[in-house]
């Protein structure tokens, strides 16, 4: 893969290759009707993108729609990943009610997992000529039906196919979400508000078995589809009352157009947007950035990290320390306040730290001088660093632990969640900076590669602990992260300073 000839492809070229004009000359075509628009709305001409004169272009919303919007989103993309784990503390109840071994019942965690990554090939193209708001009350309501499904499935066989139900229809806004962040605010503030959607998505792992565990305590472990089901029904009508659509067809024209009040008939305004044909390459679009390096690598990167620092020590936490520490689904669920705090740590690094880094470089290249994205990926190699730390003491702490448990593990836990939480902000903003206009297409191919490896490491790391113990395993995570993740991050740089100083 080439970064220049990828970087420069014809139909999808990055933001920064696409602007070849400054600034000032970018305000020097707008109309002066468009002009005192958006000095007006915005106090400022510095805006990138540089929005329409039209109140209905998400990014003249005000503030406060804006941020109502993506908390709606982004809690949605949360519920994506909280339904994937909410079992995971309850897999020895299922087994037991159904009959099967642990291993099997733990096929319906995986199962979701899987979904997550493939099922949005198909919502993005029907989200990008319908509109985003459409297709996210369609998934409430199918994701209600499906959690229904679980609670009354009377076999494993049942509940397996109610399971990949809510799993395929939950899970839009856990891949497009980044279209909206990238449709609704300007580049400057991207990353902070791509993090709270990172944020709440990484954030569902552990938030289901923490609490969940409490539940599964005191009642039948089906309430927690029954509870499933009744978020999806609040969230259904909040979105449907208070959820705005993104998805807006730019034109050249330059004349203000008035502000259009809400009515009750809006709501039930549903219709075509983009008048684009449905074909087969639509859904296999994403597809092409397996050979974008600005998408692919970044992509890989993110995975491995997720795999090994978040993926890993969610999946043992349950198969392991109730048999090994004799905890019950309350205390398991209790582990996973670890991975919670170390997310929100690493966020505070991966979003609004981002932007200002990226922010002060701006300042020192001067005024119209946009710092490249790949000055972003500096802030990736603290993730990574934390990421490993905190994978090897989690592993290691277990190996040495015995059968008495101490808050070792969990300190390693957090670590290895803090560095995942700051690598997906940055990576994530830095892959959908490069294609904005493509940025659903990115942040589904995204969600696939992570979902991808996400589903696939369970199958293989018990037999891989078998013969290495947990120490080795440690060892193969590093190798995992360095080889995948930090190399290529890495080239990825080099090759940008290489092609930017030759041009």
């Amino acid at each position: 893969m080439d970064l220049k000839e990828s970087a420069t492809d014809t139909e999808y070229r990055t933001d920064d290759e696409k602007a070849a004009s400054s600034q000032d000359e970018i305000e020097s075509v707008l109309g002066e009707e468009h002009r005192e628009y958006l000095l007006q709305r915005h106090g400022t001409l510095d805006l990138d993108p540089m929005p329409s004169a039209d109140p209905a272009d998400p990014y003249n919303w005000s503030k406060p729609k804006k941020i109502i919007n993506l908390a709606l989103v982004a809690f949605h993309a949360m519920m994506a990943t909280f339904i994937a784990a909410g079992i995971a503390g309850v897999l020895l109840p299922i087994s037991l009610d159904l009959n099967v071994s642990i291993l099997r019942a733990s096929y319906l965690l995986s199962l979701v997992i899987a979904i997550l990554g493939g099922a949005p090939l198909l919502w993005r193209p029907l989200a990008n000529r319908y509109g985003r708001r459409p297709i996210f009350l369609i998934s409430l309501l199918f994701s209600i039906a499906g959690n229904i499904g679980c609670a009354k499935s009377p076999n494993y066989a049942t509940m397996g196919l109610c399971r990949a139900i809510a799993g395929f229809f939950i899970s839009p806004a856990a891949a497009i979400g980044s279209a909206v962040v990238s449709e609704t605010f300007f580049k400057r503030e991207r990353a902070t508000y791509m993090g709270v959607w990172t944020i709440m998505v990484t954030c569902g792992v552990p938030i289901g078995p923490f609490l969940f565990g409490f539940l599964a305590q005191r009642a039948d472990y089906r309430w927690i589809y029954w509870i499933l089901a009744m978020i999806n029904g609040v969230q259904f009508v909040l979105y449907f009352f208070f959820g705005s659509e993104t998805l807006y067809m730019r034109t050249t024209d330059s004349v203000v157009k008035s502000e259009t009040p809400t009515t009750i008939a809006s709501y039930f305004n549903f219709r075509r947007i983009d008048p684009s044909p449905l074909t087969l390459a639509s859904f296999t679009h994403p597809f092409r950035y397996f050979l974008r390096p600005r998408v692919c690598l970044p992509a890989i990167a993110y995975a491995m990290v997720f795999m090994w620092s978040f993926v890993l020590p969610s999946i043992l936490i349950p198969q392991v320390f109730p048999v090994t520490f004799r905890l019950d689904p309350q205390q398991t669920g209790l582990q996973f306040l670890s991975f919670i705090i170390g997310s929100l740590i690493g966020e505070q690094l991966g979003g609004r730290a981002s932007d200002w880094w990226m922010r002060r470089r701006q300042r020192v290249l001067g005024p119209g001088q946009a710092p490249p994205p790949e000055y972003r990926l500096w802030l990736s190699y603290p993730g990574f660093a934390l990421s490993i730390i905190g994978t090897v003491v989690f592993l290691v702490q277990i190996q040495h632990l015995g059968t008495k448990w101490n808050v070792t593990p969990l300190v390693g836990a957090a670590i290895a969640a803090a560095g995942n939480q700051l690598v997906t902000t940055v990576l994530i903003t830095y892959a959908v900076d490069c294609y904005r206009e493509d940025s659903a297409a990115v942040g589904v191919f995204i969600v696939f590669v992570r979902q991808t490896w996400g589903f696939i490491g369970p199958f293989w790391w018990t037999h891989l602990i078998d013969k290495v113990n947990y120490t080795g395993t440690a060892g193969v995570g590093v190798g995992f992260i360095v080889v995948f993740s930090v190399l290529p991050i890495i080239w990825l740089q080099a090759s940008y300073y290489k092609v930017a100083t030759s041009s």
